[in-house]
């Protein structure tokens, strides 16, 4: 499968002229015959703490809308970020999106970022999403998630690609490349981390979007500039590559589990 990592740089809280700027990547996923391509978190409003203000609604989102219509009109899969606007909290989603318009899945993210204020204005999701791209099984995680390798552990049983959009500050872009790699190779998968570029408030962004195979090496990655990243993806390698070295039967997660309720976590 070929995917293809749109890093971005979108307007400060401008869904609609990020629109119009997302869709010359769907244009050059398609020349570049992608498959599937992903967009950063809260892709077309940056990492907003206003959901009053760019937040929508659960039912018929807009940002959905607009991506089920390119996404039949460009016969991709899309993966994409929004806000979906809650009282008291809202919640930080990631939808995947089929060529024939359908949502495949809508994931909340999990650990909103205290550090950030996130945990404020959002709440945390409780479950893990899973959906079918072609053959593949894909997962979707959001940024933070990507510092609590547990999730992981639990979604790669399954998932063969767990991707990661994120809006990752270059203060601690390090940390974001070192663990894509991490996670690719405990959870012998391979991992998407899509991230934006640009400037934010007082934040900066240096891009660094990677794509990384389940032996750690990068396929491609990112520089500090809007661009597509395109890799194929092979999936019997995945497959054959888990059989050859089956580390996940040594996991023990009831002891695991019998450890963390003797250490009251």
């Amino acid at each position: 499968m070929r995917i293809a990592l749109a890093q971005t740089e979108p307007l400060w809280e401008a869904k609609h002229e990020n629109f119009e700027r997302a869709e010359r990547f769907l244009q050059e996923a398609r020349e570049r015959q992608a498959e599937f391509v992903l967009f950063p978190e809260m892709s077309m409003t940056g990492f907003s703490m206003h959901p009053e203000k760019i937040g929508e609604p659960v039912e018929d989102p807009e940002t959905l809308r607009y991506f089920a219509k390119k996404a039949a009109e460009y016969g991709l899969y899309i993966g994409m970020g929004y806000v979906e606007y809650r009282e008291p909290k809202s919640y930080n989603r990631y939808a995947i999106i089929s060529p024939q318009g359908e949502i495949l899945t809508d994931y909340r993210k999990i650990h909103p970022f205290t550090f950030g204020t996130e945990s404020v204005h959002y709440a945390g999701g409780d479950t893990l999403s899973f959906c079918k791209v072609g053959d593949w099984t894909v997962s979707p995680f959001i940024c933070y998630d990507l510092r609590f390798p547990e999730i992981f552990q639990l979604a790669s049983p399954q998932a063969e690609l767990i991707v990661v959009p994120a809006n990752w500050p270059e203060d601690r872009v390090g940390h974001f490349k070192t663990l894509l790699k991490a996670r690719a190779i405990e959870n012998q998968c391979y991992i998407a981390g899509i991230n934006r570029v640009g400037h934010a408030r007082t934040l900066s962004y240096s891009g660094d979007s990677m794509i990384v195979d389940p032996l750690g090496n990068e396929l491609a990655h990112g520089r500090r500039e809007e661009e597509l990243l395109v890799a194929d993806l092979d999936l019997d390698m995945v497959r054959k590559y888990r059989e050859t070295f089956p580390a996940k039967v040594d996991r023990k997660p009831e002891l695991y589990r019998k450890l963390a309720d003797g250490l009251h976590i």
